[in-house]
Parts: structure tokens; sequence; C-alpha cells
């Protein structure tokens, strides 16, 4: 198995949704959709104005294609002004495409030396590559832009060699950079990231990666571990007429807002998952059974955060001892159960609240 961080080509992997989970769960998802949306249209606005110039290209046809490629590249920043990420296949797409286009831009340029000066954008894309796409498809962008800055250079070269290696240099350089660095930081950053399973729309924990982690905790367990295990199951008051009444965009927004006061409430070793619509769990050790601050602390984030939402939350604590015989697995489902029973009892009762049970699962 390979470690997180290695891909099969030896570099790193593909990581969209790990990165844009973090900045949209660290409230830099609009301001970074922004700012790539912008990058994209300033790539556009070097074939817009080509376009205006019939001398601009040294193909007959290369006014109306630097129109076509301004149309395109325009077209491709649309994904960036909505309010949540694109998908992956879709980046890909527009980072391919983007590659192929500036390519042929560059290229049909009758200024060999203003195509060069145009291809220094190559780097942007490549970085974007390297940080979001990893080796694969920065792989594919780095051809391009090799392959483009050669035909430039050597249409240089044949009226002025010393001149063709004097602009060329430095373009190769900042590519160079560019495509070594930037997967360095992106590998430091998968390792230091760890997990792939991750929610993309708040960061947290999958379903499945907080049962897996839950499991190994109680796996890790022994007969003399005197603490207690602790699962709260924490939903949003009022979700369904918020839904129907203001759309998805609205939702979604309460969901980041709440994962995040939720990650800012909890303890740093807490295991923090988004499952369902609305739901959250939260697992913890504690050395006592009494588990209702952690509760409460949970109810008032919630209610003081700035969506101006409640929450019911369930709460369930056992000793982690009885445990010990006991798969993981099974006590787990058997504790989400009894949590989420207590979450429907605190509803029940108007929300806004909690319910709390102990539990000895080992019986």
């Amino acid at each position: 198995m390979r470690p997180f961080g290695v891909n099969k080509f030896g570099g790193v992997p593909d990581q969209y949704y790990a990165v844009t989970s973090r900045l949209a769960a660290r409230g830099y998802q609009q301001i970074t959709m922004r700012m790539v949306a912008t990058c994209v249209l300033m790539l556009g606005l070097p074939p817009a104005l080509a376009a205006t110039n019939p001398h601009s290209s040294v193909w007959s046809k290369g006014p109306l294609t630097f129109l076509i490629i301004a149309v395109g590249v325009i077209a491709m920043s649309a994904p960036w002004l909505r309010y949540r990420w694109p998908s992956r296949e879709l980046s890909t797409t527009v980072v391919m495409f983007g590659s192929v286009v500036l390519a042929v831009g560059c290229s049909l340029a009758a200024d060999p030396l203003a195509g060069l000066l145009i291809a220094t954008a190559f780097p942007f894309i490549l970085g974007y590559s390297a940080l979001f796409h990893g080796t694969p498809v920065q792989v594919f962008v780095g051809i391009a832009a090799m392959t483009t800055i050669a035909v430039l250079a050597i249409r240089i070269a044949a009226g002025d060699v010393p001149t063709a290696l004097a602009v060329a240099t430095p373009v190769v350089m900042l590519n160079a950079v560019i495509a070594v660095g930037f997967p360095m930081i992106a590998g430091l950053a998968a390792t230091a990231w760890g997990r792939t399973d991750v929610e993309p729309l708040t960061g947290l924990l999958t379903r499945e990666g907080f049962d897996e982690m839950v499991a190994t905790l109680i796996g890790a367990r022994n007969r003399d571990d005197d603490r207690y295990l602790v699962i709260a199951l924490s939903t949003i008051d009022t979700f369904a007429p918020l839904q129907s009444m203001q759309g998805s965009r609205a939702t979604d927004r309460v969901r980041v807002a709440v994962a995040q006061v939720l990650r800012e409430t909890v303890r740093r070793d807490a295991l923090l998952a988004h499952v369902g619509d609305a739901e959250f769990l939260v697992a913890d050790t504690f050395t006592t059974p009494d588990a209702t601050p952690l509760a409460e602390r949970m109810r008032g984030a919630v209610a003081a955060s700035p969506r101006g939402v409640t929450a019911s939350i369930g709460v369930v604590a056992t000793p982690l001892r009885p445990l010990a015989d006991r798969p993981p697995n099974e006590v787990l489902e058997e504790l989400i159960a009894l949590a989420t029973t207590a979450m429907y009892r605190a509803r029940r009762r108007g929300g806004d609240q909690y319910d709390f049970v102990i539990h000895n699962a080992g019986r």
C-alpha cells in the first residue's frame, strides 16, 4: 500500500478535495475562488486584444482564433464565480484546456517575443495543478509549457540567437522553479494532512473515516483503561424548513458555519465528522462519565454561531474497559444508535438542548 503523499507516478496525488475542503472550512473558499477567477480572466485579456489587430498572428485566421481563445478563457472562469467549488473533473478539464489554448495562443503570435512574455502565465497553471491535482496533471501542463517555450525560442533564434537565449532562460527558470518547488510544498502538505477521507464541504471526516478512527481507538484499549468513550450526535434544528425556504446555498453556509464552531469547541484530539445533511458526530475520551460540559459547550457554540441556528444533541458515555473483548464496529453502531435516540428526545422537547445517557456497552 502506497503511503499518502505518493502515487504511482512517483509524485504527490490528486488532493483536490482535501485542499478545497480545508480552505472552505477555514473561510478561505470565496476569496480563493475569486482569485482563481480573476487570474483566469486576466489570461483572456491578451488574446482579446490580439483579436483586434489583423497583424497579430503569423496565420491569416489568427485574429479569429484569438477571439475564440478569449471567449473560451472567459468561459473557463465561470466555475469559480459560483458559491461552491467546481468538481474535481471540471477543474482538471479547465487546467488541461487552458494549457492547450495558452500554448496555441502564444505560438500563433506574430512577434515571438510577445508570445514568450505571455507564456510566463504557465507557472500559474503549473502551481495550481501541483497544489490541487498532483503530478499527472502537472506533467501535462509542464510538457505544454516547455514545448511552447521551445517553439518560440527557436523562432527568435532564427534571427538572433543571443536574444533567444537571454529571453528564454528566465522563462524556463521560472517554470522550473514552480515545477519543482510546488510539488514539494504539496507533498509536505499532503503528509501533514494525512487523511483523504474528508467531507468536501466542511473539511470534517466522512462517516467512513469517523468509523475507522473510532474503531481504531476502541481496539487499542485494554482491560486496564479506566476512561470513558463519549459519542455525541448533533443535528441542526429547522434545517429542512431552511432548505425549503432559502435553498441549498443557505444550508451549505449553515453547515460550514456549524462545522467551524464545533471544530473550535471540541478538544484538539476529538474526532469530528459531518454525516448526512445536518448531522455531526463527535467522539472523545473522558476520565469521568459526565459529558454534560461537552454537550453544553456544543449547544451554546451552535446557538451563538453567526448563522443563528440551534442544535439538538444526543450524548452517550460508556466505560472503555468492558469494550476490550467486543468488536469495535459493533460497539460504535450501538453507541451511535443510542446517541441518535437521545438526540430525538432532545429535539422533541423543542430543540436547542441535549439529552445525556450513560451506558455500559460491555453488558
